[in-house]
């Protein structure tokens, strides 16, 4: 029996539905999700979108512990690009804040409360190294000392100098020479050599720019000191 027009009409219509549905079935799509789940009667959760990386102080990977200090220290790069010291998600010393300076950048922080006391330059190739004497001399007990290269750090030092910065915890200023970047973080009367400090050698086989080597990048958490007794 021929089929009459209204149900040949009706076939077709038929047809290319499950035709259609048998296509988003196959191939997905928000469409073929969407009739699957209309005619299942199930409801489809949206797909939570990936959580952000936290971010922590200064751009640490993991939080610090408690009565610790957030660091991170950038030596400059080359003559170009200034040096960075940032301290509990505070920008220390930077191009931004306008106070770097070739030679040694340096930021004193209160080992006990955290509080900066002070940043200042010292040039290091046509300077003065008696101004980083005066500077380093009188420094009190407990005092936390960040330091970080830009452009030369070493042409102007001398034997004092160097032994000041040992007494802080420096390994590597004993051999820094023109044009290393160095990054440090010592402190006044500290017992052993300091586990903060990076020296990469200015060497023409070695370097990432012409005439300097590639800028330095240290971070970590400092524990604070205990309050002197008395």
């Amino acid at each position: 029996m021929r089929l009459t027009g209204p149900l040949r009409a009706v076939a077709v219509l038929l047809l290319v539905g499950l035709t259609w549905l048998l296509a988003n079935t196959l191939f997905g799509g928000e469409s073929g999700s969407s009739v699957r789940h209309f005619f299942s009667g199930t409801s489809e959760e949206p797909t939570p979108a990936e959580p952000r990386p936290r971010r922590y102080k200064c751009g640490l990977s993991a939080p610090c512990p408690p009565k610790h200090l957030a660091f991170r220290l950038v030596s400059g790069a080359a003559n170009v690009i200034g040096p960075k010291i940032c301290l509990e998600d505070k920008m220390l010393v930077s191009s931004v804040k306008n106070n770097v300076g070739r030679g040694l950048n340096i930021a004193l922080v209160n080992g006990v409360t955290g509080e900066l006391l002070e940043t200042k330059t010292f040039d290091m190739w046509a300077g003065d190294v008696s101004d980083l004497l005066k500077y380093l001399r009188p420094l009190h007990e407990g005092t936390l000392v960040f330091v970080a290269s830009f452009d030369d750090p070493a042409t102007k030092l001398n034997d004092e100098s160097r032994r000041l910065f040992e007494e802080l915890g420096s390994t590597a200023v004993k051999e820094l020479a023109f044009r290393d970047s160095w990054v440090f973080v010592g402190a006044k009367g500290i017992e052993n050599k300091s586990p903060f400090e990076q020296r990469m050698k200015n060497s023409k086989s070695s370097n990432k720019y012409e005439g300097w080597p590639e800028s330095l990048e240290m971070d970590g958490c400092i524990p604070l000191r205990p309050p002197l007794e008395g």
